[in-house]
């Protein structure tokens, strides 16, 4: 039988049979864009690869329940998305994945500063400020939250580029570490920024 030719409900009637070569098929047919989909939920490609093999291993292990006359890609994409946050939910509870996680992606805190400059977040984001040196506090405050260039801070505090740069290292170091510490409230928010997309 040539399973390429097959239409979905039929690929999926003989997977749940048991055939391998209609799993084989729908793998392929499926893989790159649920990669895809668990990448922009992961950021992180070692872990996509690794729930995209264990949603197909969970796909085959479960096949005697799936349902020929629903979208088989829709339920592909939910347990992905399921698998994406069930991750989340343990890594919330363990910090070695955690800290996993933070250190294969360059791109989370970025999410975090993004969203917490929303005004929605900006309560969490002046507590945290609160927490710096006072002037380490005023620069960061001149430059991100009222958009002041080097020169302009220069002028107004007396000090030159070097200091304003090394300050906001500082402040920035500060931050990550504060919303992704264990107790900091922009784990969660990470999360659900993550989750939908942002």
């Amino acid at each position: 039988m040539v399973y390429s030719n097959l239409s979905e409900k039929e690929l999926v009637a003989s997977l749940k049979d048991g055939s391998k070569s209609a799993f084989e098929t729908l793998y392929n047919q499926y893989k790159k864009r649920l990669a895809g989909n668990l990448f922009k939920l992961l950021k992180c490609e070692d872990l996509t690869l690794e729930i995209l093999q264990d949603l197909f291993l969970k796909i085959w292990d479960t096949r005697a329940q799936i349902d020929p006359e629903k979208s088989f890609k829709s339920y592909l994409f939910k347990i992905a998305e399921n698998m994406a946050m069930d991750y989340y939910r343990r890594a919330a509870r363990d910090r070695g994945m955690r800290d996993k996680m933070i250190l294969a992606s360059t791109e989370i805190y970025t999410h975090i500063e993004e969203q917490l400059f929303k005004k929605e977040n900006a309560e969490l984001l002046h507590e945290a400020i609160d927490l710096m040196p006072p002037q380490r506090k005023r620069i960061y405050t001149l430059c991100k939250l009222e958009g002041k260039s080097y020169k302009e801070i220069e002028q107004i505090l007396g000090i030159n580029a070097k200091t304003i740069n090394s300050h906001l290292f500082q402040a920035n170091k500060f931050l990550k570490q504060h919303f992704m510490s264990e107790s900091g409230k922009g784990w969660m928010l990470l999360v659900g920024m993550i989750l939908k997309g942002i």
